[in-house]
This record gives C-alpha cells, structure tokens and sequence, in this order.
C-alpha cells in the first residue's frame, strides 16, 4: 500500500507543490469538508491488509497501520486538500488501540465526517492454519501458544467489534470473493450506493455464519437427503428445486419472509445500511437451503434489491 508520508506530499503539496488541479492547502483554514472514511480493523491474519487494497483500487486513499491517535489529523489533512475517500488500516500493531481507536471514531462523528467500520475475522482454526503455514508469530503470542494470541486479540476487539458496519467472514473467501464483497459496500456509482443484499446458503452443522444479519432455518421442511433420486443432487437441481418448493407451507414461509424483508429494508435504508447478509440454513447446506436461498435472492431482486447467491458448504460433503 502506499507510503502515507510521500503519497500525502504529493496529493496535498507538501513543500514542493500540489496535484494538478488540486486546491492549494491553506495553514490558516478551519474549514474541512467531510470526508469519505473507512476503518478497516480485525483479527491478525483474517485479511485486513487485503481489503485495505480492494479499497485502494476502489478509489481510497490507504493508510496501514495507522494509530488511532493520529486518525482525525489524518482526515483533516486530506479533507483540507483534494482527498475524498480516506481509509485506515488499524490493528493490534498499535497497541493499546481498543479504547483509542473507539474514541477516535466518536471524535470523526462529532467533527462531522461518518466513518465506517469495516471488521475482518475468521475462525481460529482458519486463523492457525494461515500463520502456520507462513510460520509468522502471532503479534500478542508473546511465550505463550498461537492460540494464546488468538484468543487475546478477539477479546481485545470486543468492543469495537460490536460497533462496526460491516463484519466480514474471511474463513470461507477467496480473494476474489473478498473483493466482491468490498466492491459492493463501497463502490462508487455517482450516487448514494444502493442496498446490496448476499444471500448465503450454509450447513448447520458446519456453523453458523458469523457475519449474517438475518439467519432463516429451512430444517423444518422434508429432506431431499431422504429420497434416493435426489440425495446426489444439488438444490440447484430442477427436481430438487420443485421438491422443496412445492412443500406444504414452503410457500406460504416464502411470502411471509419476504414480507418481513419488506418491513427492515426500508428501515435499512433509512439508517444507512448499504449491504445485507441473509443466511439459509439447514442440515448440510446441500438442498433445502440451496433452493431457498436461490428463491430469496429471485424474490429480493424482484423488490429492486440487487441480490447475490453464496452456497457455502455446497459440495463439503
């Protein structure tokens, strides 16, 4: 990413003068039109360098490693000159960043600017895999295991993880999946970014997703498991679709959710939420979940939401 003292030199003017067509910086204005700002936080090894260079291809001005203390200066200084998309990347590596990093984005709402709070993570055991695998030290390990460090930084996060806008579950994601994510929470369309939804289907046994809003339970309809011609089938299948479809009450819970969904996203809407993560469910995330959750997103788009099917444990089993 880039080199915060050279690239705001170059974008603000430093000493040697400014960007073409860049408003001059002036010492002596106060004034310091809001900015677009996004903390990007987590759990070590989860990914956050990553989504910093999705939001730098995305337009941001990224800034790693940032302590909290400095986050409004930063701000001001490139809200002063011609930044208008501003993103930190603030971690542990900061130390004692907890408390500072929340008051920091109290201070930025009070200034004015709305910064958003994107939290990246993933399993531990994901997160044990990654560091042994690039045989890096956990950076709150200390004399103690990698789990140790793990297990510390998560309640480190606590608080700010309870007020970020967007969680991100990397566990499941490759990097082109991480960038589709990003993209669709803050790319810049000329307007105000329309409410996205992803609906994900998932295996009960394999775990709840951590990062849904919204979690369905379709374990109440029969099992395509059950019926030999559709057990090796998918609920992307036709045969398996109409089965689940075609379930006595399937469609009435179909139309009563989506009158639910109805009800929130206005409300959504109104509180800023640009990007929503309903999350299907049943036993092995192969069939009932599958096609419901391929339902969903056909009705979401109906309702002018654009819409994007996940299927996290198809093909796990």
């Amino acid at each position: 990413m880039t080199d915060p003292e050279a690239t705001l030199d170059r974008q603000l003017g430093g000493i040697g003068g400014r960007a073409a067509g860049s408003p001059a910086f002036d010492p002596s204005s106060t004034e310091t039109p809001p900015l677009e700002v996004v903390v990007v936080t987590g759990l070590s090894g989860a990914g956050k360098n990553s989504a910093g260079r999705v939001l730098e291809d995305l337009g941001f001005y990224v800034v790693d490693n940032l302590p909290p203390a400095l986050l409004l200066s930063m701000v001001e200084l490139g809200a002063r000159g011609d930044l208008r998309r501003f993103a930190a990347v603030v971690d542990v590596r900061s130390r004692a960043f907890s408390s500072d990093l929340q008051e920091a984005l109290h201070v930025l709402a009070a200034a004015g600017h709305r910064p958003r709070v994107v939290y990246v993570h993933a399993s531990d055991e994901v997160l044990v895999r990654r560091y042994e695998s690039s045989r890096r030290e956990h950076p709150l390990q200390g004399g103690g295991r990698l789990i140790d460090g793990i297990t510390a930084e998560r309640a480190l996060l606590t608080g700010i993880a309870g007020e970020a806008d967007l969680w991100v579950d990397t566990s499941d994601l490759n990097i082109h999946q991480l960038r589709a994510t990003l993209e669709g929470a803050f790319a810049r369309e000329g307007r105000a970014p329309a409410l996205r939804a992803t609906v994900l289907s998932f295996g009960f046994k394999y775990g709840l997703p951590l990062d849904a809003d919204l979690v369905v339970d379709a374990r109440f309809l029969p099992n395509p498991h059950w019926v030999p011609e559709l057990r090796p089938k998918t609920g992307q299948d036709p045969d398996v679709r109409d089965y689940v479809l075609g379930q006595v009450d399937a469609a009435e819970f179909l139309d009563r959710y989506t009158d639910v969904l109805r009800l929130l996203i206005p409300g959504y809407r109104r509180e800023g939420k640009r990007y929503l993560t309903l999350a299907v469910g049943c036993t092995g995330g192969k069939h009932r979940s599958v096609a419901i959750a391929e339902e969903f997103a056909r009705r979401l788009g109906a309702e002018g939401i654009a819409a994007v099917v996940r299927h996290r444990d198809l093909g796990r089993e």
